[in-house]
């Protein structure tokens, strides 16, 4: 479980490594041919990690709501995002990680229910999810990564 924490940490410091010359303008850009952008998707990480491991195990979100709902599957970037929520989101990318290492010391997800991810993937376990999360992350990962080269 360490590693995948670990690793999960690397995903998202690469990622602030990569986007945090970028201004709040730059973050918030959709260009043509996308449905979304930056600070979008970064807010869209700590969201999906609240719904897989805690929302999915029957426990509530540890973010406040507006960082859960706003970013969710399904949803699309809505009015601008100020620097001081961008730069909540940024903190968000890393204290929850942190509290998701406490409350697996603590073994919170003990009655993970199983189920399928939209790509397929069965997810059984909290140890699963903590995979899938990575592969997500690193879908995710790719497309900053696009949307940086059209918003510079």
């Amino acid at each position: 479980m360490t590693k995948n924490i670990d690793n999960l940490e690397k995903i998202r410091h690469f990622l602030i490594d990569n986007i945090n010359e970028l201004s709040a303008e730059q973050l918030n850009k959709v260009p043509p041919g996308f449905n979304n952008n930056i600070i979008w998707n970064l807010g869209h990480l700590v969201s999906a990690q609240q719904g897989i491991c805690y929302v999915r195990s029957g426990l509530p979100v540890i973010i406040e709501e507006k960082y859960f709902t706003e970013y969710k599957s399904g949803t699309r970037p809505g009015l601008f995002v100020p620097a001081e929520d961008i730069q909540k989101i940024k903190e968000l990318l890393f204290s929850t990680i942190d509290r998701l290492t406490h409350d697996l010391e603590k073994n919170a997800f003990a009655h993970y229910p199983g189920w399928a991810s939209r790509y397929g993937v069965e997810i059984n376990n909290i140890d699963d999810a903590l995979v899938f999360i990575q592969y997500h992350e690193g879908f995710h990962s790719g497309t900053i990564l696009a949307l940086k080269r059209l918003v510079v």
